[in-house]
């Protein structure tokens, strides 16, 4: 099973009774998309002893088996929760163009600005001899490079 979510607690290490073995737990929210919008929430078990570099906050992809581990509460009522034992725990990095940085090889301007850039006629040429072609290439080209940056979180998924 895969999810992709944020982790909501920091990591902590713990030890298993029986092996003495560490690992890593902590709690997983997946957003949900659709007829169903409430999150599922888990319990990630990571089970690697070395520290999974993860933080509060962080998108991750986590990868393992899915079991439900039930309990007795607090309050003397039996309870579960979905426990996932990961084998595989990384983050996912945004792309840069996203979180605000400027790709320099290819900059995307807003769409008023294309529309414009397209109707406006070239310097020193009356509107009605512009050459149409040249501006609505010019056009596609932006709108092309501003779908790209759309589509790169598409990339994550497959």
């Amino acid at each position: 099973m895969q999810v992709f979510g944020n982790v909501a607690t920091e990591p902590v290490r713990k030890e298993s009774k029986t092996t003495k073995r560490a690992y890593y737990e902590l709690r997983l929210c997946e957003s949900q998309r659709g007829v169903d919008p409430s999150p599922c929430w888990y319990s990630v078990r990571i089970m690697k002893e070395s520290n999974p570099g993860l933080a509060k906050g962080d998108f991750v992809k986590v990868t393992g088996k899915l079991k439900v581990d039930f309990y007795v509460g607090r309050d003397g009522k039996p309870s579960g929760t979905l426990l996932i034992i990961a084998f595989e725990a990384s983050k996912i990095a945004r792309p840069s163009t996203l979180q605000g940085g400027v790709d320099s090889a290819a900059p995307v301007a807003p769409r008023e600005t294309v529309k414009e850039q397209a109707l406006a006629p070239q310097q020193g040429q009356p509107p009605e001899l512009a050459p149409r072609k040249t501006q609505v290439q010019t056009q596609e080209r932006q709108l092309a490079t501003e779908s790209q940056h759309e589509s790169d979180w598409s990339t994550l998924y497959s």
